[in-house]
């Protein structure tokens, strides 16, 4: 499973952006390739065939490797900020923040979320993910988030680059998604 995470600003530009990667079935993997020591030249022949596979780009599950194709990475940006209207439409009409699955385009869903500041979040992603969890990672984000807007050397609608914002971010991706 995939996904794209996007943060959007007030004035409709990119304040953040990542592309987040699943990592739910690698206790799959790793089951597989943790064997009795009886068995450790088989393990060994297993580990180094999923690196070969990581590396010639089979279309097998692999841990941490985007399942979009190259053609939709580079429609992710364009699918998020065609939502945005979307968004816009239903943060008038609805007082939650959490939109929640607001379209879906050509089999990925989109999820949004919207702060008290109008600034969108907006998650892209190629799975049936509970709604529940993509709520937790909204509202986790968010806080975090806040925390950022709280730093008096950050201005809305500035670009987010700091290193620790894209860390905790994906942590807290790992965690929910």
């Amino acid at each position: 499973m995939s996904y794209y995470f996007t943060i959007i600003g007030t004035r409709d530009n990119p304040l953040y952006e990542v592309e987040l990667l699943s990592f739910k079935n690698a206790s799959n993997l790793a089951s597989t390739t943790s064997m009795s020591s009886a068995a450790t030249s088989a393990s060994t022949s297993i580990t180094a065939g999923v690196a070969s596979a990581a590396q010639e780009g089979s279309e097998g599950f692999v841990p941490g490797r985007s399942q979009f194709t190259q053609s939709t990475r580079e429609l992710l940006p364009f699918i998020a900020n065609s939502s945005i209207d979307l968004i816009e439409d239903q943060m008038w009409s609805n007082s939650m923040l959490n939109l929640g699955k607001i379209d879906q385009f050509y089999g990925i869903s989109i999820s949004a979320y919207l702060t008290q500041g109008q600034i969108k979040f907006i998650l892209c992603y190629d799975s049936n993910k509970e709604e529940i969890s993509i709520k937790q990672f909204f509202q986790d984000v968010n806080d975090l988030y806040v925390k950022t807007l709280m730093n008096p050397f950050y201005k809305v609608n500035d670009a987010i680059i700091s290193p620790d914002f894209d860390f905790k971010v994906k942590l807290i991706a790992k965690k929910y998604l």
